[in-house]
């Protein structure tokens, strides 16, 4: 002991007490010093405990070899945990302080381990009133109580543990019960908890529930895998939510597909607020059981329903157009499959949101099963007013029918109300498709355009700047369009869009977009913005240029606005910035008189600068 090898100190206490118990209490007595008693009564005690639940010790090579030699003990026997030797030292031990409680409490153990019930039976219930140790003690027995078929008192003794609200108490003493015993236990507890939980209700009983259940699943070393689902149940149902999501969890680690646990734990992400956590559970319990998560949703109240459904539907369109996207054929098969069990079972939680019908048909159509998607946009809205978003699916299936012109007058509403779910649908198509339906829809604008219809027009050349990814020639034409119809902001987006393809474009294309964005600029009133896309234009060919001030917004007017802007950059005394915007005034209109005397102005304020 004093050398520090405790376990063979137990083992030679062990065999001494074995040969003669009474000779080793009176040896300890009169040889051991007092001072040195205490520790080794503390080393025995701790020893024990260790052999009981068949902790393997830390042994020193070294003293095991001095011991073999100088002792006729098998030191491999000995570790096997001789639960005789162990109940022979807690026997020694009680000797020396009769009225320590763990030292009873191992000798019950022992005696347990070595079937002999009723002794350590009785054991415990000496110790029970006097011990400190209540609640380890009410354990044991509690357990005892029901291997011996007392159903009843080990029922009051549980109570008694309850009330006292030290459930941790059976941990320690889960390696020393036997594994049927503890099965007992942890069946009885666990019928019991359901028991209270389906016939009495109040917050005080899912407590004594929860505590009952505690029980089970520490008999069951931390695997019951119905406790553990209940429990979670019960601390949701008090509001502990993290704590219910931690037993969920536990349930998942040994079972990851576990419906009941994935669809609860979702459930508690949602009350938390945590969409992207509850989207992941319930969209994992759907794929095991989409009709159990169904039920269970719809046992939500109404706005958690709804909030679900919402949640879903989100996650579903965003993934849908991140598959479009992607290039890995088997990735984009499996994923489908997945979405496609997700996206019907909303058409089934609630079979009158045309959004979940919608999204159902768009993997449908994903997947190529044209047939399938067109009878399911049929029979969804069959009985109800269709809507824009169900007409572009329509579209959509009239491009794969080759119907190139009625798919263009289905998806143009939308295209005006929603671009992006248009940009996204447009992905299920090839490249030769969505380059017939944008000339399709460009043409069709366009001549709705010259009828002056331009707020119809403009869905069509909208269809059109999609499906052909923002070409700068139907980008013009939206321009243009938007511009009769106020949008000037808009028009101007368009333009820049235009304008930043100019690398293969000809010199007159070029010239026309600035000259169309100025006329824009103009009709906004920006009259400073717009004088530098003319001096752009005029910059690049001038006489290209003219010919479309010309028609709009005339020479005369546009001379006018170069003169307002020269004369402020002059008042500013800009005046280099002032000579340049006057002389391309001059260029517009060579015979304006307010030009030319700012031109002169500008010469003799800048005397001695150099101006050009």
């Amino acid at each position: 002991m004093i050398s520090g090898n405790s376990y063979l100190t137990a083992l030679d206490y062990i065999t001494a007490c074995k040969l003669k118990l009474d000779e080793t209490f009176l040896t300890i007595k009169t040889y051991v010093p007092w001072n040195q008693r205490g520790l080794l009564f503390k080393v025995l005690q701790e020893e024990g405990e260790k052999m009981l639940h068949k902790k393997t010790p830390n042994l020193n090579e070294s003293a095991i070899s001095n011991r073999n030699k100088q002792s006729d003990h098998d030191c491999s026997s000995a570790k096997e945990s001789d639960v005789s030797g162990v109940h022979q030292l807690a026997t020694l031990l009680m000797m020396l302080d009769p009225t320590d409680d763990v030292c009873r409490i191992l000798c019950a153990d022992a005696l347990y381990q070595l079937d002999r019930i009723d002794e350590s039976h009785k054991m415990l219930s000496l110790a029970l009133n006097s011990s400190s140790q209540r609640s380890p003690v009410l354990a044991r027995l509690a357990l005892l109580q029901f291997k011996k078929g007392f159903i009843y008192d080990g029922n009051q003794v549980i109570k008694k543990v309850i009330q006292i609200g030290d459930t941790s108490c059976l941990l320690p003493i889960m390696d020393i019960f036997k594994e049927e015993d503890r099965k007992l236990m942890q069946s009885h507890c666990h019928s019991k908890a359901l028991n209270i939980l389906q016939n009495k209700q109040g917050e005080t009983y899912i407590k004594e529930a929860i505590a009952y259940l505690s029980f089970a699943i520490i008999a069951s070393g931390g695997h019951a895998k119905e406790s553990l689902l209940a429990r979670a149940r019960c601390y949701g149902q008090l509001g502990q939510k993290k704590t219910a999501i931690f037993d969920f969890n536990a349930v998942l680690k040994d079972d990851p597909s576990n419906v009941e646990a994935l669809s609860g734990k979702g459930f508690m992400h949602i009350t938390l607020k945590q969409q992207k956590e509850a989207v992941q559970d319930l969209c994992l319990a759907v794929k095991v059981d989409s009709s159990y998560v169904i039920k269970e949703v719809r046992s939500l109240k109404p706005e958690t329903q709804m909030l679900v459904g919402e949640w879903l539907h989100e996650h579903c369109w965003g993934l849908l157009a991140d598959l479009i996207a992607t290039d890995s054929e088997l990735q984009s098969q499996t994923a489908f499959n997945d979405l496609e069990k997700i996206a019907q079972a909303l058409t089934e939680l609630d079979n009158t949101n045309s959004s979940f019908h919608i999204l159902y048909t768009d993997i449908l159509i994903g997947k190529e099963k044209y047939e399938e998607a067109f009878m399911h946009l049929k029979q969804s809205f069959s009985n109800r007013a269709i809507d824009d978003s169900a007409k572009a699916r329509y579209g959509i299936l009239h491009v794969k029918y080759r119907n190139i012109l009625a798919a263009a007058q289905e998806l143009s509403p939308l295209a005006g109300k929603s671009p992006g779910e248009v940009e996204v649908l447009v992905k299920f198509l090839d490249k030769r498709q969505r380059q017939s339906l944008s000339q399709i829809s460009g043409q069709e604008g366009n001549s709705i355009m010259q009828e002056n219809q331009h707020e119809k027009a403009l869905n069509y050349l909208s269809l059109a700047v999609i499906a052909s990814n923002n070409n700068p020639k139907y980008l013009r034409l939206r321009a243009s369009c938007l511009s009769h119809v106020g949008d000037f902001k808009n028009a101007i987006n368009d333009m820049d869009k235009a304008i930043q393809r100019h690398g293969t474009n000809s010199l007159q294309i070029q010239v026309a977009d600035y000259c169309s964005k100025g006329l824009i600029l103009v009709l906004m009133s920006e009259e400073d913005a717009a004088v530098r896309q003319y001096m752009k234009a005029l910059s690049l060919d001038s006489t290209f240029a003219l010919s479309y001030i010309t028609n709009t917004p005339g020479k005369f007017k546009l001379a006018q606005i170069f003169t307002q802007i020269a004369h402020k950059y002059f008042e500013q005394r800009l005046f280099e910035e002032s000579w340049k915007i006057t002389d391309c005034g001059l260029l517009i209109d060579e015979n304006n008189h307010e030009l030319k005397k700012l031109k002169s102005r500008i010469k003799r304020e800048a005397s001695g600068c150099r101006v050009h």
